[in-house]
Parts: structure tokens; sequence; C-alpha cells
């Protein structure tokens, strides 16, 4: 996958949306701008969530961020290989993807941003 495959979040988290489904990551912005990513503080398999909620946090050598939902919904899946390389979404932030959801508001799509809208938030 590469960042023209995903739509965004102005707090800099990616969508790819499948069906009902949606993986959701950090934009390569913020990986870049976090700097080494050290940890992530992930939430459990069957949390639900609202659009806006924070659902984890990640740690870098230079501060601390909260990620916040895009979509509502339920995980089912989180990336294991996070808790103990977390530096994986340094080096490839769009095949990195932090949870997956069912979301249950197809609606809150429309409000979701292309590429080129994300990167004019800048």
């Amino acid at each position: 996958m590469n960042k023209n495959d995903m739509l965004y979040v102005d707090t800099h988290e990616w969508v790819h949306i499948e069906g009902n489904k949606a993986k959701v990551g950090i934009s390569s912005y913020a990986a870049m701008t976090l700097g080494d990513i050290v940890f992530f503080d992930l939430p459990k398999v069957g949390d639900t969530f609202k659009k806006g909620d924070v659902f984890a946090a990640v740690e870098s050598v230079k501060s601390a961020s909260d990620l916040y939902m895009p979509l509502s919904g339920k995980i089912i899946a989180v990336n294991e290989q996070l808790v103990d390389t977390p530096e994986l979404v340094n080096e490839d932030p769009f095949n990195n993807f932090i949870v997956e959801i069912e979301f249950t508001n197809e609606d809150e799509t429309k409000g979701l941003l292309s590429v080129d809208a994300y990167e004019a938030t800048l």
C-alpha cells in the first residue's frame, strides 16, 4: 500500500477501507515528526470506539502522542508486531497498520480526506 491508497484525518491517522472493515495507521508525516518510535499502547480486540476517541498511544524518543479513531467501530485486529518492534511504523508507516476495525457508520467515511486534501493541512 502507499499513501495514495489511503484516506486521512487531520490528526495524522490513515484509513484503508475494504468493505465494512478498515485498517488504521499513522501517516509518514506523523512517523517522521515523532522520530524513533519506541512504544505503542494498543487497545484490545473487541474494544469499541467512537470517531474521535483516543484508541492508542505512541511514544518516541521525542514525545508521546494519542492516536484518534477516524471511524466509529470495533477493533477486530491489533498489529501485535508493534509490541516488540514499534519501529516498523517508522520504516514503513503505510504497510504497518496499528489496528483493524469493523466500522459501524458508513456516513463517517464521507468526512475522510484524500491524500491531496490531507497534505494541504500540513
